[in-house]
């Protein structure tokens, strides 16, 4: 997964062309978050 931008162990990844609504992902040790990128709703 390409990674977009990394800051205070944050990695924040995002794929091309994956599944509906347009989401991005975010790491952080073993904390996983998908964030929706049209109001920065929690996702999963």
């Amino acid at each position: 997964m390409p990674t977009i931008s990394m800051f205070y162990g944050i990695k924040i990844m995002m794929y091309f062309n994956e599944h509906n609504p347009p989401h991005f992902h975010a790491k952080y040790n073993e904390f996983k978050v998908l964030i929706g990128i049209k109001d920065l709703s929690v996702i999963d």
